[in-house]
């Protein structure tokens, strides 16, 4: 390791349909967090489209870049290296960010190091808790992964569970288009949730039988749309907030519950969750307070560093760059880059 000195890291984040930019001191400090957000556009379509997502990219990237500069009050003279998200992600999307970060690296010879978007959402954690330190077990729940994670050090991982089919999010997504709240589902799940009765329907919970880590929400899925065809079969008056309250808390359970049992098992101290998933109000209050009763430190970013963002990357590139982790020119996007992999 190098002694201990400002680090600016400029972090580029473009691995889905937010074009994002930050500059970060020590992978902790945020001098800058620029997100420029496609929603408005995606949710006319009910989702992401990859090819619309890639053309807004290359129209904002190097805005986003230039006003997380200023607001920063740096120059690319100050920053030490540039991380990027290279994977997991949307192709397109993935080769803007990637592109305009080689481009850069090469003009003003500045190190490059690519970085992988989940360890990015994990390393969301270091900015806002400031004393938080490996190892901890972390819960990564994001649109298209769900992974339950051992963080033995700095960019090392061991991955206790994951999804073995749609991911927490892509199940929000889903049922949010079938009970007719449309698209980002997750958020209008969880606002419409606060109306409904949690138990009011009883709905399957996504473990995999064998695999006491791993999870699986196609099935609940297809339980909720099951029971929505059943009742307009029937005739019968849909509640869509019982229903949305009842899939959240189906989801958040066994969240909650295979997070513990990895506490037991590891003898976790610390516990943190990620990813855009995590902003979920249900999840958060949950997991705090199973935390509690067992007294382990729980950790969970602001909502704002949930979803996809810059200062996330960067924070992860630092710990990369005081490793002497370095990417070259062949730097390329990855879209089913696993945890670990480089």
């Amino acid at each position: 390791m190098e002694e201990k000195r400002e680090i600016k890291i400029l972090g580029i984040e473009s691995s889905c349909d937010e074009t994002a930019a930050a500059v970060v001191v020590n992978g902790r400090e945020v001098l800058s967090n620029i997100i420029s957000s496609q929603i408005d556009i995606h949710t006319l379509y009910g989702g992401v489209v990859p090819e619309i997502a890639s053309r807004k990219h290359i129209e904002r990237v190097s805005q986003v870049v230039e006003r997380a500069l200023q607001t920063a009050q740096v120059t690319l003279d100050d920053i030490d290296a540039i991380g990027v998200t290279y994977g997991p992600g949307l192709i397109g999307p993935l080769l803007v960010g990637v592109s305009a970060a080689k481009a850069i690296a090469w003009a003003k010879d500045i190190p490059l190091i690519g970085v992988h978007h989940i360890e990015g959402h994990i390393s969301a954690n270091y900015i806002e808790n400031k004393e938080l330190e490996p190892p901890f077990g972390c819960l990564v729940v994001s649109g298209g992964h769900t992974h339950l994670v051992l963080v033995k050090d700095y960019g090392e991982y061991e991955i206790l569970g994951k999804t073995c089919d749609d991911a927490a999010g892509e199940a929000f997504d889903k049922v949010a288009r079938a009970i007719g709240l449309g698209y980002p589902g997750g958020p209008k799940i969880d606002k419409v949730s606060k109306e409904g009765n949690p138990i009011a329907i009883e709905f399957p919970q996504g473990k995999v039988r064998g695999s006491e880590y791993d999870f699986s929400f196609s099935g609940l899925k297809s339980a909720v749309l099951n029971y929505l065809n059943a009742c307009h079969m029937k005739g019968e008056e849909i509640s869509v907030p019982d229903v949305a309250a009842s899939f959240q808390k189906s989801v958040v359970d066994v969240l909650v519950s295979h997070s513990m049992r990895a506490v037991s098992e590891y003898h976790f101290k610390k516990f943190a969750i990620a990813g855009g998933v995590a902003s979920n109000s249900a999840l958060r209050a949950a997991m705090e307070e199973a935390c509690r009763k067992r007294g382990i430190r729980f950790y969970r970013p602001s909502p704002i560093l949930c979803t996809d963002n810059a200062a996330m990357i960067g924070a992860a590139a630092y710990y990369d760059y005081r490793k002497g982790i370095r990417s070259d020119n062949s730097l390329n996007a990855i879209p089913n880059l696993k945890l670990g992999e480089r």
